[in-house]
């Protein structure tokens, strides 16, 4: 917590970011969400490819649930359904991230997705990426959600147990 720098290799490199997007994902939706609204999925976020929660297009989902999705199972198909909810389009989520990232002091950083695949130009550094972290890790509810094994979240209020993907939780002083 004392923000010291401990340890740098190429910190200030200009690189795609990836599924890392998701943390400042979250913390758009956690402060700019109520986490009990229900999300009503799209076919653009049920048919976004790579890691998926398994969204269908019209299943009812809460905030909260997809929360759970994006960080425990890296769900793409969440992190759209949550930028479109949020922003009222996808686009003017990306706008807020951006903005966002313009009030973190961020000069490195450019979002052009809340999930992360690859797109030219979508990137930070390693220095920027640890103070979006730092900044989330700062929000209570993200850091209970990270630091969660197993889950059980409501897809059309049906029951579906997710489990972390993060393989290094358990480990002594690992959290999220």
């Amino acid at each position: 917590n004392s923000q010291s720098l401990l340890f740098q290799k190429n910190a200030f490199d200009i690189v795609p970011m990836a599924s890392t997007t998701k943390i400042m994902t979250a913390i758009i939706v956690l402060e700019n969400a109520n986490l009990s609204d229900i999300v009503t999925v799209s076919k653009k976020s049920a048919n976004t490819g790579g890691s998926r929660l398994g969204l269908h297009a019209n299943d009812n989902i809460t905030v909260h649930d997809l929360l759970y999705g994006l960080m425990l199972c890296s769900g793409n198909d969440a992190a759209v359904a949550l930028a479109e909810h949020i922003g009222g389009n996808y686009q003017s989520f990306i706008t807020l991230m951006n903005q966002k990232s313009i009030s973190l002091g961020l000069s490195n950083t450019h979002f052009e997705s809340p999930h992360g695949l690859d797109s030219p130009h979508h990137f930070t550094t390693a220095y920027e990426l640890a103070k979006i972290t730092d900044y989330a890790l700062r929000l209570d509810k993200f850091r209970t959600i990270i630091e969660t094994k197993k889950h059980t979240i409501y897809i059309n209020n049906i029951p579906k147990l997710i489990s972390n993907t993060n393989e290094l939780l358990g480990y002594p002083n690992v959290y999220g």
